[in-house]
């Protein structure tokens, strides 16, 4: 973790920042940024979501060539085609490798595909741009609380220059190597959020099916050795069976595709992780697809009972 010194301040007030992509956890975290005083130029295509956030401080940009000058452009973007495009451009608009300076960093902070994000990396050492994969762990509450997980990896100089803004977005940071190491350490840690979601909803269908309440069964398990943050979390949503979405399972399914798609791509064993996905599939076709990815508990629930 970074320790933010004199020094780097110096250095944060001098860099310009930029911000392409403002939604669920993009604003949160641009919010951040502002209240520490840090100007941001904003990009993003809903312009109502540009304009809440010009009316807290941030400067509006119209497209990505606004982004041109910007010393550091962070990106939180929806899914692989989006990053492709926002880096290497379309045939309306060119790409943040053509359009910013030698010297600048991008710090792209989704959940894409190992393969897309070394394109991408190809593509921006070839303009002399910095490129920092930092991938996010953690949900919108913890963006808003800036108490998030960045897991990060690419260029080390970057990562230094980058340390005091990071600090004002996150609890915990991670360096974890000069490539791609953090896009599979967030898929990794997907793998696990997700499985988290099937297995449980499985046994709460066991128990259910023997006499016991939903309330009863959570609070065995928050005071057991499988208790977890991520359960202790999500325990009011699965006693109330409100499924309101803080990540959905159409979400869930994109993550489980890109996990299904390293793993292959790795040679690395992947017999739970199809059958996981399948879970996600099924829980989408019976109408699920936009409730919160632990509404498997409900589907796997509506099954037993059937």
């Amino acid at each position: 973790m970074g320790i933010k010194t004199d020094a780097a301040k110096v250095a944060q007030d001098k860099l310009s920042v930029g911000w392409i992509g403002a939604g669920k956890m993009g604003a949160p975290m641009i919010r951040n940024l502002l209240a520490q005083g840090i100007p941001v130029t904003v990009t993003d295509p809903v312009t109502a979501v540009v304009a809440d956030l010009a009316s807290a401080g941030a400067t509006p940009a119209a497209d990505m060539a606004a982004q041109a000058g910007s010393d550091i452009v962070f990106a939180t973007l929806p899914n692989d085609a989006v990053l492709r495009a926002v880096v290497m451009g379309t045939a309306a608009e060119p790409g943040l490798a053509a359009s910013l300076r030698p010297g600048a960093i991008l710090v792209e902070m989704s959940t894409v595909s190992p393969e897309c994000s070394a394109e991408v990396a190809v593509a921006l050492e070839n303009k002399g741009i910095s490129y920092l994969r930092a991938p996010l762990s953690g949900s919108t509450a913890l963006a808003e609380t800036a108490a998030l997980t960045i897991l990060a990896s690419g260029d080390k100089a970057a990562w230094d220059t980058v340390q005091p803004y990071l600090a004002h977005l996150s609890a915990r940071r991670f360096y974890l190597g000069a490539g791609e190491e953090a896009r599979f350490m967030k898929l990794v840690i997907n793998t696990l959020v997700g499985a988290t979601a099937a297995i449980i909803a499985e046994a709460l269908a066991l128990g259910e099916s023997g006499g016991l309440t939903r309330a009863d069964m959570m609070q065995v398990i928050g005071e057991s050795a499988v208790a977890s943050p991520l359960l202790a979390y999500k325990t009011a949503t699965i006693v109330a069976d409100d499924f309101t979405p803080a990540f959905s399972v159409d979400q869930m399914i994109k993550d489980f595709t890109l996990i299904a798609d390293a793993a292959r791509a790795g040679d690395a064993p992947q017999h739970i992780i199809g059958l996981i996905l399948q879970q996600y599939r099924d829980a989408a076709a019976a109408g699920l697809n936009d409730a919160d990815f632990f509404a498997l508990v409900k589907w796997r629930g509506g099954a037993a009972q059937s």
